[in-house]
């Protein structure tokens, strides 16, 4: 399974790519489904599922609380990368 996410327009023309994969720390805007709209960090990232989890989207559960909501990954835009990763950081570098 494939698992990537599309970068914002401005990003794209930045970095010369279409698509990256999603790490913790990008923020992105959910374009697609039941929180469409919404923006946040990313908390947490499941590439075997293909999903991440974004700060702000949760439900509530039966017994109180609350719990993450999984997105799929293409159905975010990210709008920021976080570039803690050094070794991210030169592989986009190198194409931009």
């Amino acid at each position: 399974m494939k698992f990537g996410s599309q970068l914002s327009q401005d990003l794209r023309e930045k970095h010369k790519r279409k698509s990256v994969r999603p790490v913790v720390g990008d923020s992105v805007r959910i374009v697609r489904g039941e929180f469409k709209g919404i923006e946040g960090k990313v908390t947490r990232v499941n590439p075997s599922r293909g999903t991440v989890s974004v700060d702000g989207v949760s439900r509530e559960k039966l017994k109180g609380g609350t719990a993450s909501v999984p997105i799929r990954s293409s159905n975010v835009v990210i709008t920021s990368l976080s570039f803690d990763d050094k070794l991210r950081r030169q592989k986009l570098e190198v194409l931009g």
